[in-house]
């Protein structure tokens, strides 16, 4: 597995935290990714036919392998496979069906490319399968809650692990999420998280966190969300953002899901310029263009 370096320093935008150092590392298997540059970018490889954006696109193991490759060729720092539908309302598939569908790409992908790839499922069997099949990570929408055996297999594995803080299910999560303050209740779920799992054997550096954007998240939550970066960073560990054509775009530009791209550049720039560390997105090579354009001006100054 390669970790694609970027030396490129960004501009100091926001403050830095105490925890500064240790949120800038993180260990998938041997290899420690330091981010000290600009956001590393997941390419999306969605293998459903539902999926919001791109569903039934990509639901072949050839299609799946062609574009996750074309993604990589495009610049992207990891691979993110799923096999499950997570938007609103989605009616989840079968194990059997899961299983079906990520297992073969997972392991052709590790065959033809050193990209580290993610598996993108809750359910502990896919994630130990696509292990076993040459995924590194596991990106789990529900922190590692719905299935719980997930903890376990994660901490015998050496993998890298995504927690996401969500509230409620796809089934149930848009239909009146509420929060006290919704940055300073996410910071405190990523908190209790990180030491429940570490109790469960995974080490913290091991760990990245998302705030679930659109997770049980209003518009104004998600904003809320996307303006305060530094204070989910206090909590010390990498963040990852997925807002790539989410439809709290539509509440600000009124456009549908095929025409939130410029949008998704737009947040992209702004997650950028606060130190996000990764951004997990449809269109890899876009979003690398408008990164190395505005870090060349702003560092240019």
């Amino acid at each position: 597995m390669t970790s694609l370096s970027n030396d490129s320093q960004l501009p100091s935008s926001s403050a830095s935290s105490p925890n500064a150092g240790a949120s800038r590392r993180w260990r998938i298997g041997h290899v420690l990714w330091e981010f000290n540059g600009l956001p590393k970018l997941m390419g999306i490889v969605n293998v459903t036919p539902d999926s919001f954006s791109d569903g039934g696109q990509f639901n072949s193991v050839s299609a799946a392998c062609d574009h996750a490759l074309r993604l990589m060729d495009e610049g992207a720092d990891i691979l993110d496979i799923g096999g499950e539908s997570t938007r609103p309302g989605a009616t989840p598939v079968t194990l059997a069906d899961e299983l079906q569908r990520v297992v073969p790409v997972v392991r052709e992908l590790a065959r033809r490319t050193r990209v580290p790839i993610s598996i993108d499922t809750s359910k502990t069997e896919v994630a130990r399968q696509c292990l076993d099949a040459g995924a590194v990570i596991v990106n789990d929408i529900s922190g590692l809650t719905l299935d719980a055996e997930m903890p376990r297999v994660c901490a015998e594995s050496s993998c890298g692990v995504i927690a996401m803080h969500m509230q409620g299910t796809p089934q149930t999560m848009q239909l009146d999420p509420r929060y006290d303050d919704v940055v300073a209740d996410v910071s405190r779920y990523f908190s209790q998280r990180l030491d429940e799992l570490e109790a469960a054997g995974i080490a913290r550096e091991r760990i990245v966190l998302d705030p679930g954007i659109g997770f049980g998240t209003t518009a104004e939550h998600n904003l809320d969300l996307l303006s305060h970066i530094a204070q989910l960073h206090q909590v010390g560990r990498p963040l990852l953002i997925g807002h790539s054509r989410k439809r709290f775009l539509k509440k600000i530009l009124g456009r549908e899901v095929e025409e939130r791209n410029a949008g998704t550049l737009g947040v992209s720039l702004a997650l950028a310029a606060q130190r996000t560390d990764i951004l997990r997105v449809h269109d890899v090579r876009a979003t690398r263009d408008a990164l190395l354009a505005w870090h060349t001006v702003m560092t240019s100054q």
